[in-house]
């Protein structure tokens, strides 16, 4: 089993049942629903850039 990081995140109360919700179709747990929808932004991230010959770096900080 692979090694997992915990974090806080701190998100509107309003972002958060959204996301309940579509979990809740889905089926998974928010924190599951959360690493899926990451784990697809990196793999299409990922797709975008592997023809450009670099390997993508990391997300720039909005803060």
């Amino acid at each position: 089993m692979s090694v997992r990081k915990a974090f806080a995140l701190r998100i509107s109360e309003t972002l958060y049942e959204e996301l309940r919700r579509w979990a809740d179709a889905d089926f998974r747990s928010v924190n599951g629903q959360i690493e899926f929808i990451l784990q697809k932004a990196v793999t299409e991230r990922t797709k975008k850039t592997a023809g450009r010959g670099k390997k993508p770096g990391p997300a720039a900080d909005d803060s």
